[in-house]
This record gives C-alpha cells, structure tokens and sequence, in this order.
C-alpha cells in the first residue's frame, strides 16, 4: 500500500535535497507535484487543500529559505503535516476490564469485519484476557460458520444462536458473558453492499442495549473515496470510537487512510496488514507517516522481531554470522521466522531506504514449504556442510522431499549467495548494502 504515492514523493524529495538553495517558485513547484501526487492516491481534495496549505505557509518562512539544508527541512515540514493529517498520536482501544467490556463491529459487507473480529480477539487473549465472540451475523450465508472456524483456530469462545434477531443475540451473549467471568465481549455484527435504513437501526439497538466501550467501523482500505463516505455516514449515526483499516497489506492507493481521520475526526485504532489472524498492528500516525514518505518505520519492525524471535537464537545467530558458520539449518530458522512476521514486502517496507526496493517481494507460503522439504530432507552433516552436496545426493534430496534436481540446486545456488552476502555484511563499512543485497535474495526464492 502507498507504493505509488511513496516513490512520487521519494522522487520530489531527492530533488529538493540536491537543491542548494530554495525559492518561493520552486517551493511551490514542489507543491503543486505534492498535490497531484496526493489526489491520485485518492485522498480527499479538501484534505488536499488543507495539507497542501499548511505545509506551504511553514515552507515559504524565512528559516527555510535560509536554512543550511533547505531540502531536509521541507521533508520535515511535510512530514509534520502528514502526522496531523493522521491523528498526531496513537489512540488505544479500551482495555478490557471483566465488567465485561464490549467491542461492537461494524462496517459494509466485505469489508472484513469477521477477520478483525478474530484478530482484536487473539490479541486481548495474548493480554490474558478471556474473550467471547458473538456471531450477530445471520445475514450473509456461512458467516456464523466462518467465525466459529476462526474461533477455534485461536482458541476463542464463539457464541451464536439460532432463529433469534441479531440484538436478541448480543442481549444473551452479554447475559451469558456476565455469568462466565467473560472480559471482553466482541460483536461481530451484519454488513450490507450498501449503507440502508434497516442496517442502521439494527446497529443502534446492539449500541442501545450493549452500550459498547469501542464501536469500531472497519474500512476496506481498497474503496478509495468511498471509504471516507461510509465512514461518514457511520459516524454521524452511531458516533463511531474508532476506525479500524482493512487489507492495509493491498495495492490500494491509500487514499482513504489519509482522509478518513481528517474528514470524520475519529480516530483509526488498529489496522489489518495481512490475511492471516496474526497480522493486526496497532495505528502510529508518526509510524505511518514515516512509511507514507519512505523513511521506514523501524520501531514496528522492531516490535514484531521482539513477539517473533527467540533472544537467544538471536545472538547464536549473531555469533554464526561473525564466524561465518551459518548453515542451511539457520536458513530454514530465519525463514520461518521472517514469515511468522508477515508479509515480506511489508516487513521490508519498514526498512529505511530499502521500502522501494522490496515492492512486490513476497515469498510464497508454497516455496516455504517447498524449501522445508528439501532442507529436511538432508542429513544432519548436509545441512551443516552443505559443501558435501555432490550430484549424487542432490538427486536422493529431491527424491526425497518431491521436489526436481533443479529445485535442490537453484535453493543451493542461493543460498550460497546469500551467505557470501552475509559474510559482506559482518564486514565494518558494508552493512547498508550487504543489507540491501540479503534482502534482494530473499525475495529471489519465489
């Protein structure tokens, strides 16, 4: 997402950097490529307008103008401005408390309301809450199924009934939630292709009954303007607590996570950056911001190493790397690690100066399995010296794991490579490109 909007801007803010010194002219030059970029990712004209405005007033002061590095000092400007835009700072969900608190979600259909539902559910667990989830979908045909599919993939309580209404539905559920020491209560509620009459009624009564701490709006980040609309709409009827982003992982243009905030007021909490329950991330405007304008966003990246990764296989690892006795039983390591982290452009993506560089890297759930099988596949002193690997047994390793003679040797070919960059990495003065390189070969193993 944003990969559009982020090379434009890349591209502006590498020529005002190389500018020595900066006019009115070219400043509002800058600008008017800021705006076109900005309204072809599809955000708001107002908040266009508005953004555009404001960061030209701070642009066109003196100590800009006269600044040392002028160029910085725009990106900066900018910067400041986008994080305003989005929200200034992060606006937590209300914790459960064993009351027990209840989340109501809501949004069209499609959107992904059912996913979210699952998500906010696995981390309030992760918190040592008890969660219970409530089917109060009995529209759209398998729904009650897909969350009690979901429920058990997370270990969650799912609670649903038959031939009853939706808001009879969550009455019972809070009832039996009560009874149950139950913390946190999430409602996952019906959708329609469009806002209507009905569905909004039925939403006020869940809202009357429950009186909710969270009613959570979820928006496919994929409609575009449309997005800012339905957020609207919702707000005015229901006074939304917040936005929650969905299929932010897409190849939207991202123009509807820029305006909503602006438009509404109301601010985005969560955001889903992948298909898989796991993939749910806290909203940072300044995060976001910083990814917005290709400067990364090293703080998540660090969080997610930190939930994913063992501190002790880390510094092993370390150590390996500094001996250069890193083996095909490490790669398989890291590269279930990595996929446990998320999508692989996403993750690179939060890597200063390496964002644009990883679009439409991806490794394919397939070719991991397929890597795994051909590792695990090998004997033990294969995997530590893969040097032993002779024609011989390659073909027993592809035999053996399914896989083609090519497979086991193109997997060899790169993981060779990857190790001699690896070795250029540990080296002093290389690390950003032996990075870059690692991270190239990575995204060469689809």
């Amino acid at each position: 997402m944003f990969g559009e909007l982020t090379d434009k801007l890349d591209g502006l803010f590498r020529n005002l950097r190389g500018v020595g010194k900066l006019s009115v002219e070219n400043i509002k030059d800058s600008l008017k490529e800021v705006r076109r970029a900005l309204l072809e990712a599809d955000v708001n004209y107002k908040v266009v307008k508005r953004f555009v405005a404001a960061v030209e007033v701070r642009a066109i002061g003196e100590d800009v103008l006269r600044s040392i590095d002028p160029g910085q000092l725009i990106v900066k400007i900018v910067y400041d401005e986008m994080v305003e835009i989005l929200g200034k700072e992060h606006v937590p969900l209300a914790p459960p408390t064993g009351m027990p608190t209840s989340y109501l979600i809501c949004g069209l259909q499609g959107s992904g309301k059912t996913t979210l539902s699952a998500k906010l559910a696995l981390q309030a667990k992760k918190n040592k809450a008890k969660v219970l989830l409530v089917a109060a979908d009995t529209y759209r045909p398998a729904a009650v199924e897909q969350l009690k599919t979901l429920g058990a993939q997370i270990d969650v309580e799912v609670f649903a009934l038959e031939n009853e209404t939706p808001a009879e539905i969550c009455r019972r559920a809070k009832s039996y939630a009560r009874k149950n020491f139950v913390d946190l209560l999430i409602f996952d509620t019906a959708g329609r292709l469009q806002i209507d009459e009905k569905l909004m009624q039925e939403l006020a009564t869940i809202k009357s009954d429950n009186k909710p701490e969270e009613i959570l709006l979820v928006v496919d980040s994929m409609t575009g303007q449309e997005a800012v609309n339905v957020a609207t709409e919702f707000h005015t009827r229901l006074q939304l607590t917040g936005v929650a982003l969905s299929k932010l992982d897409g190849d939207a243009r991202g123009g509807a996570a820029i305006s909503i905030r602006a438009i509404t007021d109301c601010p985005i909490k969560v955001a889903s950056v992948g298909e898989k329950v796991t993939d749910l991330e806290k909203f940072y405007p300044d995060r976001m911001a910083s990814r917005i304008l290709g400067m990364g966003d090293v703080v998540t990246l660090v969080e997610k190493a930190q939930e994913t990764i063992d501190l002790d296989q880390a510094q092993k690892l370390e150590e390996k790397l500094r001996k250069n006795t890193f083996d095909l039983e490490d790669f398989l390591d890291q590269m279930q690690a990595l996929e446990k982290m998320g999508p692989l452009d996403s993750i690179l993506g939060m890597m200063p100066g390496i964002g644009s560089q990883a679009r439409g890297m991806e490794v394919d759930p397939k070719q991991i399995n397929r890597i795994k099988a051909i590792i695990q596949s090998m004997t033990y002193h294969e995997r530590h010296t893969p040097k032993l690997i002779n024609g011989p047994r390659r073909r027993r390793i592809a035999a053996g794991s399914g896989n083609t003679v090519q497979d086991v040797n193109k997997l060899l070919k790169q993981f060779f490579a990857m190790q001699k960059m690896m070795k250029s990495f540990t080296k002093p003065g290389k690390k950003g490109r032996g990075m870059q390189n690692i991270m190239a070969q990575l995204g060469s193993f689809n």
